[in-house]
């Protein structure tokens, strides 16, 4: 009896010691909280979620500079009437939409449980121009008029960019893939994106 009493003994020893082994062994990892969360995001720094190529053509004549002398005016009123500068092309560029995660704090970012909620920053536009592609129509512009014109098509690119929403949203879509995928990888669960977080509830 005391034989089978010492076995049911060792047993049950050795069942809650096995029971305290997989517990600590197959404990879920702690979930970070915002501010850890931030850095993690920070880490990426910038997500480029979307490159677009795009092409306009320009037809760009300068207004004539202000000159220093009344000489030097009169010459430039001769050479634009004679022959005003004009230049036309066909410009190429890539428009690069992406993220600014650097700006995500903890402000824009809650954690609760196995829930996440971020308020993305607005969608960044950068234009990269590829001179080496351009269609020259006709120019007689200088170097400088030429720079000219080449900032004026970098302009029109933003603002277009800037104002197709589908774009945007393609860019913020292409953005939310890749932090749910980010936060998913961490352990949480359930992600949500808001346009602003709502209060927290009052406790107490």
């Amino acid at each position: 009896m005391r034989n089978l009493l010492a076995l049911a003994a060792l047993l049950l020893a050795f069942v809650l010691g096995a029971a305290v082994v997989w517990h600590f062994t197959h404990r879920e990892p702690r979930l970070p909280d915002a501010p850890a969360l931030v850095l993690k995001i920070r880490e990426v720094a910038r997500l480029e979620t979307l490159d677009v190529s795009l092409y306009k053509k320009i037809d760009f004549s300068p207004d004539p500079r202000e000159q220093a002398t009344a000489w030097a005016s009169l010459v430039q009123w001769a050479s634009y009437s004679v022959r005003p500068p004009r230049g036309r092309a066909i410009v190429f560029a890539v428009a690069h939409l992406g993220l600014d995660l650097r700006k995500l704090d903890t402000a824009s970012l809650r954690v609760e449980g196995r829930r996440v909620e971020v308020v993305l920053p607005r969608v960044q536009t950068q234009v990269e121009l590829r001179p080496a592609e351009v269609e020259v129509i006709g120019s007689n512009l200088s170097s400088a008029q030429t720079a000219q014109l080449f900032e004026r098509a970098r302009n029109a690119f933003e603002a277009e960019v800037g104002a197709d929403k589908d774009l945007q949203e393609r860019a913020r879509e292409s953005a939310r893939q890749s932090l749910r995928s980010l936060f998913v990888g961490l352990g949480f669960t359930e992600v949500a994106f808001v346009d602003q977080l709502p209060p927290e509830p009052k406790r107490g």
